[in-house]
């Protein structure tokens, strides 16, 4: 049964342009040593000690690693599957803080806000309005958002030129975003606004993504989203976040859906890898509890 398992989650990442042959490799030799065992599903302990059979601790690391992002892929669908905690065999850099779902009234009130910043009857105020905004309706990155060209907003969706890792993809767009878009770009030509960058301040280029995160946490502590100077809350990169698992959220809870919902999402994010983007569910316990307990209803209800 792993092994069936394991030919879907390396022939999702393949679909996705990976060739995903180490880490077909390494799950095979899992399978093996969980199969002598008689294991049909990934057991913690079972992980913990074929990780401890590897020859330095940066193989147990990577070994680690690689069933550990099997396991949410394969716990996602069946609840039975068994998830380490992150970290066990160290971490290969700092891991990501938990995400804050950001509420659509707290979005449209940070929004509101935007277009009270200085200096008024200027461009400044409307592209932090329409930036932010724009971050809500697709998840881009911020970095993405900022190298946007006013000639990028084609009539099938945005053409992103400089995503991660320099890969370009095309975001399509839902009306209302295009609408706005299309009137941040009537209130700009109307101003006077110069400068080839989609967003521009009074400079007449795009402000640095420091300087985004700076502004948006400054109107999240404005209207009391954030607490003060050394506290840790809202940040501007939740907009993404949000995206995401509002995304999940809405998919079937069927298993080929989930599947194809996450390969989506992936490649609609700019992932390089869709462990990436099931790390959602991971850092979103009401999420993952809600598709396990789904997906734990639908696999019960095939047994019968």
């Amino acid at each position: 049964m792993l092994n069936t398992h394991i030919s879907r989650y390396v022939a999702l990442h393949r679909s996705l342009g990976r060739k995903y042959d180490e880490q077909d490799r390494l799950l095979r030799l899992y399978a093996a040593y969980a199969g002598h065992f008689g294991d049909q599903h990934t057991q913690v302990q079972r992980i913990y000690d074929w990780c401890h059979t590897a020859s330095s601790q940066y193989v147990a690391q990577t070994r680690f690693g690689t069933v550990r992002n099997f396991s949410l892929f394969a716990h996602a669908e069946d609840p039975a599957h068994e998830v380490p905690p992150a970290g066990v065999f160290g971490r290969g850099k700092r891991p990501r803080p938990t995400p804050h779902i950001i509420e659509p009234e707290q979005i449209r009130a940070i929004m509101a806000a935007a277009l009270d910043l200085p200096p008024k009857g200027t461009i400044s105020p409307h592209a932090y309005h329409c930036l932010f905004g724009l971050l809500a309706a697709t998840g881009l990155r911020i970095s993405e958002a900022l190298a946007l060209q006013c000639d990028d907003l084609g009539e099938d969706g945005l053409i992103i030129r400089n995503g991660k890792f320099g890969k370009q993809r095309l975001v399509a767009l839902q009306p209302s975003t295009r609408q706005a878009l299309e009137a941040y770009l009537a209130t700009r030509a109307r101003l006077g606004a110069t400068g080839n960058d989609l967003f521009v301040t009074i400079r007449g280029r795009a402000p640095h993504k420091v300087r985004a995160h700076i502004v948006f946490v400054r109107l999240a502590r404005q209207l009391g989203y954030r607490g003060p100077t050394g506290t840790t809350g809202m940040r501007m990169h939740d907009l993404r976040h949000t995206f995401a698992v509002r995304s999940l959220e809405s998919c079937s809870p069927d298993r080929e859906a989930v599947a194809h919902h996450m390969a989506g999402l992936s490649v609609y994010l700019g992932h390089t890898s869709v462990a990436n983007t099931y790390w959602y569910l991971e850092a979103t316990p009401v999420l993952l509890r809600d598709i396990a307990a789904a997906s734990e209803h639908l696999y019960l209800g095939e047994a019968a």
